[in-house]
């Protein structure tokens, strides 16, 4: 597929994208409702995917109500949370070798993340310092799906939202990017891609390894067609000027 601009820079989230802790999360919430005689849908978690805390927050509200006790409930899931990622996060597959290949293009990268600048230095470990910019929460006004996290994101790279790339897995994260005017591709991780995600995404890609096939025969300033895509990839929603 081709590239509908020059590629200059590249945006990525963090949790459910580059490390493994959304099902972490997850489990942990299940667990503790279940211990705690609380039916939690997994529906219910999976809306909060990609949101702020205050945002997480009205998802409780709206489904248990304004008695719930959210506060002490997500201070357990926390705490749990913390344990089992107090041994490193694990990173997702594909992700150094897609740095290494950004690298070999000269392509500045920086991350966008509802999570706290505090989560990312935990989780992030030693791959942290190969990223240009971190943009966590607090370093701007309006979380996802608003477009606020990429277009700082664009503007600490000093480049045109326009002409990044953006890697999400979640769908409040590509409503995000796409808001932000950014190419956008999504790897899902817990969510699935709809239809909604196909038409806000140039591509829908499986794992970061097919990202990384993408831009396999991509030139700097010479957005390429990759022969090597995998089976995934030839499935992508592709430009309309795509066979």
């Amino acid at each position: 597929m081709s590239f509908p601009r020059r590629i200059q820079g590249v945006v990525f989230d963090m949790d459910g994208l580059l490390i493994d802790t959304e099902r972490v999360v997850r489990d942990a919430m299940l667990a503790v409702a279940g211990e705690r005689g609380i039916v939690f849908p997994q529906e219910v978690f999976l809306q909060m995917v990609g949101l702020p805390d205050h945002a997480s927050r009205a998802v409780y509200i709206a489904h248990f109500g304004e008695a719930f006790d959210h506060e002490d409930f997500e201070a357990e899931v926390w705490r749990r949370v913390r344990a089992e990622l107090a041994v490193g996060a694990t990173l997702k597959t594909g992700v150094v070798e897609l740095l290494d290949r950004l690298d070999e293009l000269g392509l500045s990268y920086a991350v966008a993340t509802s999570s706290s600048h505090e989560t990312v230095n935990r989780h992030l470990g030693e791959i942290q310092s190969r990223f240009a910019a971190i943009i966590a929460s607090g370093d701007y006004a309006r979380g996802k799906p608003n477009p606020d996290p990429f277009l700082v994101a664009a503007a600490r790279l000093g480049v045109d939202p326009q002409d990044c790339l953006a890697l999400e897995d979640s769908h409040n994260g590509v409503r995000a990017a796409n808001a932000a005017g950014m190419m956008t591709i999504m790897v899902p991780d817990l969510l699935e891609a709809t239809d909604e995600m196909r038409g806000l995404c140039i591509a829908i890609a499986q794992t970061l390894h097919d990202v990384r096939a993408l831009l396999g025969r991509w030139e700097r300033g010479h957005p390429g067609r990759d022969a090597g895509a995998t089976p995934a990839l030839r499935k992508a929603r592709l430009p309309p000027d795509e066979p």
